[in-house]
């Protein structure tokens, strides 16, 4: 199905772009979310009437979201968990958590954006992560994983 994107996706295209993808992508993902329309005569007409208009939109969410990595700025989060005597963690870390812990530090992201390559953290130690802001915004954050004893 021909779609024309509504907003820059992530390795598909850029805003404005026509581009083939498969029907249940565009069916049940990208048309719902907004990021698509068909790629009829009258949308791409309707598009290029709102093109400036969409592209000021679109600079001005990546200028929010750059604004608000500036306060990331080596940001170091501090969890702590129970954990036995070789540092191996009882449970794990997950991106939930560390989107708790973020918000007691005042920053408010959806933990969809966290981004764990590894999975859950299961040892304690500092941990490298990356935060998706924004498509083209990403943010490094260390979280610290502190162990708790147990008696």
């Amino acid at each position: 199905m021909q779609v024309i994107l509504m907003e820059k996706v992530v390795s598909l295209g850029q805003l404005g772009d026509v581009v083939n993808v498969k029907n249940g992508y565009a069916r049940n993902f990208l048309i719902p979310q907004g990021k698509a329309k068909r790629a009829t005569d009258i949308a791409i007409a309707e598009f290029e009437a709102k093109s400036a208009e969409l592209k000021k939109a679109q600079a001005e969410v990546l200028a929010d979201a750059q604004a608000y990595a500036a306060k990331f700025d080596s940001l170091m989060v501090q969890i702590t968990q129970k954990a036995g005597v070789d540092g191996k963690l009882f449970g794990s870390i997950t991106n939930a958590d560390i989107v708790d812990a973020l918000k007691t530090q005042g920053f408010e992201i959806d933990k969809a954006m966290v981004r764990m390559p590894e999975g859950p953290l299961k040892q304690v130690g500092d941990h490298p992560l990356t935060i998706v802001l924004h498509s083209d915004v990403l943010v490094r954050i260390t979280v610290s994983v502190l162990g708790e004893a147990t008696i």
